[in-house]
């Protein structure tokens, strides 16, 4: 009996534990924290062993294969340990892909991929296809393949996934863009965090088809290094392969969610569903929570949530679609940021910056002498409170951070959660 080591009892552990239990494999969960108390229950009901608040080395080292969160590191000394002595270190998506046959379309790149992706699973759901939503969004694909497995997968991947696929294929890869991220975990090389995104492309034969953005520098530059064996179809605002207007149809607003609709809309067409029904989707379509959510509007001053954008390219774009004077909530956990991508738009668009962080400091220094007012706040109630005072009617409020959210809060859904229940109380 094969034996099954799973490190992380979150989402994508608990529904890795599930099929590999289904399977016929011996399965042992380790968590070094706490797990939720609904997985505990889940676990148990399978007569699954777990541990957690440690790891056992010795159980661990002693697995045939791990399947690992995406958030453990590939440099954690457990993990090392494992690689060394030879055993398999894989990822929930490239266990849980062996045991179905659907086809799988697949989204990656740095910024606009969860809106992506919800488009795509929006489209081919309502054209009626059995299709299930996974990878970083949704229940686990592990868990959808032990209880219900789909015809078709639509999946969002993010670079630490890629990361731990290997013999996974994408029938349709989506590459959105490549752009400066998380290279804390990249060892600070911004070509190791390109690479692990083009690993989409790993396993492709012709049949398949790779979507991806044709201005993007950076995904030209790989390509051109690491040719792909699909059939490439790159878009840009004048090749959108289809026979209507995206831009008039979606109800999605900014020119980076013209891109993620036209990606979508390629993939919906490759998979044969007819134009109008994709038409019909896309106009029935609503915005996804912490990107570029609007809020409210309170005497004139209009809010917008778009927590999501943990990047300067996230913000970028949040800036571009604005179309009235903009007070901008920035800071957070700063990756080592270079903000002059935004430069230009602040100076062009807002007249307030509101600084939120434990440390704004890297903010500091780049906008000091810009000419534009600048608040210094350390907590959300005070962020809102004073960007709201600072706005004047027509004004938008725009929370973009620019940065990841770990310094005041769990997430950046608990994030945009906050801004928004701050945001109430101002009424």
């Amino acid at each position: 009996m094969k034996k099954i080591v799973i490190l992380g009892a979150g989402e994508s552990g608990v529904g890795s534990a599930i099929l590999a239990k289904k399977t016929g494999c011996q399965v042992f969960v380790s968590d070094k924290g706490s797990i939720k108390q609904n997985y505990i229950s889940e676990l148990e009901h399978y007569g699954i062993a777990y541990e957690q608040g440690h790891h056992s080395t010795d159980v661990i080292l002693g697995a045939d294969e791990v399947i690992k969160s995406p958030g453990i590191p590939d440099t954690a000394p457990l993990i090392v340990a494992l690689r060394k002595q030879g055993t398999p270190v894989i990822s929930e998506i490239e266990f849980a892909a062996r045991h179905s046959h659907a086809t799988f379309l697949c989204v990656t790149g740095s910024n606009g991929k969860t809106t992506t992706t919800s488009l795509l699973y929006h489209i081919l759901d309502s054209a009626g296809l059995d299709v299930g939503l996974g990878g970083n969004i949704g229940k686990s694909l592990a868990r959808q393949v032990a209880l219900h497995d789909r015809q078709y997968y639509v999946l969002e991947l993010s670079s630490f996934q890629l990361d731990g696929m290997y013999q996974f294929r994408a029938h349709i890869a989506i590459l959105l863009n490549i752009t400066p991220d998380h290279l804390d975990r990249y060892d600070h090389n911004f070509m190791n965090y390109a690479r692990a995104k083009m690993r989409i492309t790993q396993n492709q034969t012709a049949e398949d088809y790779f979507i991806y953005w044709a201005d993007d520098p950076v995904i030209r530059q790989m390509l051109a290094e690491h040719p792909c064996s699909a059939t490439a179809m790159p878009f840009d605002d004048k090749h959108s392969y289809a026979d209507f207007d995206i831009a008039k149809t979606m109800t999605l607003q900014g020119r980076h969610n013209l891109y993620n609709a036209t990606a979508a809309v390629i993939a919906a067409l490759k998979t044969g569903i007819g134009q109008d029904k994709i038409k019909s989707a896309l106009a029935t379509f609503q915005a996804i929570e912490h990107r570029l959510e609007p809020v409210t509007t309170i005497n004139g001053v209009r809010f917008v949530n778009d927590s999501k954008a943990t990047n300067v390219d996230s913000c970028y774009y949040a800036l571009e679609s604005m179309t009235t004077p903009v007070v901008l909530i920035l800071g957070g956990k700063d990756k080592g940021n270079d903000y002059t991508q935004i430069d230009n738009l602040i100076h062009q668009k807002v007249h307030t910056l509101v600084f939120m962080g434990i440390n704004n400091e890297p903010l500091r220094q780049h906008f000091a002498g810009c000419g534009i007012n600048i608040i210094d706040t350390d907590n959300i109630a005070d962020a809102v409170s004073k960007a709201y005072h600072a706005a004047r009617t027509g004004d938008t409020v725009l929370l973009s951070p620019c940065c990841a959210s770990f310094d005041l809060f769990s997430s950046y859904e608990d994030r945009g959660r906050q801004f928004k229940q701050q945001v109430s109380q101002l009424t």
